[in-house]
């Protein structure tokens, strides 16, 4: 498909983007039911047309998965959607493991205490049942943070900003106090950590720091 193809996807995600944001300022609830599940296809879909390891496809639609699952305010929902994200995290990780980037040790570290310091803060106020699983799923979380710094500073960002997204969830559910707008913020930095994410990989410093093999598993994308 065509470069413009392309653009036109990008210019309905940031659109959809927007809507859902506004809508969350706004308090206008149907306004962000509908925007939110568009964003990941969109942004896929422009992924896709760009040529995109399946990987990055994959967790793209596993981050739609848990986008779907967390609009409902159920345990079961909520263990489903950090499952999606999960699953989506390891995509990422096994993508980012196929770069020949130099592992940086002291950053290694600091991710490292980073998860170590946020689970035991948050572990006395989360509900028994689900301390286990926001540990497990927080270790998967920063390890993937910590991968995209091997594609350079845009993806870094972007598995920062997912870190910090989640976080801001995690206080929510260990009931700590929330800023304003919370959920606007979590949103914000989520959109802005996924795109980020996708423009690590495929920008071109980011797509010559993924070897070829990465790519040997590009999804087709002619009619």
């Amino acid at each position: 498909m065509s470069p413009r193809t392309a653009r036109v996807l990008l210019v309905c995600f940031a659109l959809a983007a927007a809507a859902d944001l506004l809508s969350l300022l706004a308090g206008f609830d149907p306004g962000h039911r509908i925007a939110k599940p568009l964003l990941m296809p969109l942004l896929a879909a422009h992924a896709g047309v760009r040529g995109a390891p399946r990987l990055l496809l994959a967790a793209l639609l596993l981050g739609w998965c848990g986008d779907l699952a967390l609009m409902s305010d159920t345990d079961p929902a909520f263990l489903a959607g950090m499952a999606s994200f999960a699953a989506g995290h390891v995509c990422y990780l096994v993508l980012f493991r196929r770069t020949a980037r130099v592992r940086d040790l002291r950053l290694a570290g600091a991710y490292a205490t980073a998860l170590v310091v946020l689970v035991v803060l948050l572990w006395p106020g989360l509900p028994a049942g689900l301390r286990v699983p926001v540990a497990g799923y927080s270790l998967l979380l920063t390890a993937m943070a910590y991968g995209a710094t091997r594609l350079g500073p845009v993806a870094a960002l972007g598995g920062a900003l997912f870190m910090l997204s989640d976080t801001l969830i995690a206080t929510g559910v260990a009931d700590w106090p929330q800023l304003p707008q919370a959920a606007f913020w979590i949103m914000l930095t989520y959109i802005a950590a996924q795109f980020l994410l996708v423009r690590g990989v495929l920008d071109p410093l980011g797509a010559r720091r993924v070897p070829a093999a990465a790519y040997g598993e590009m999804r087709s994308t002619t009619p």
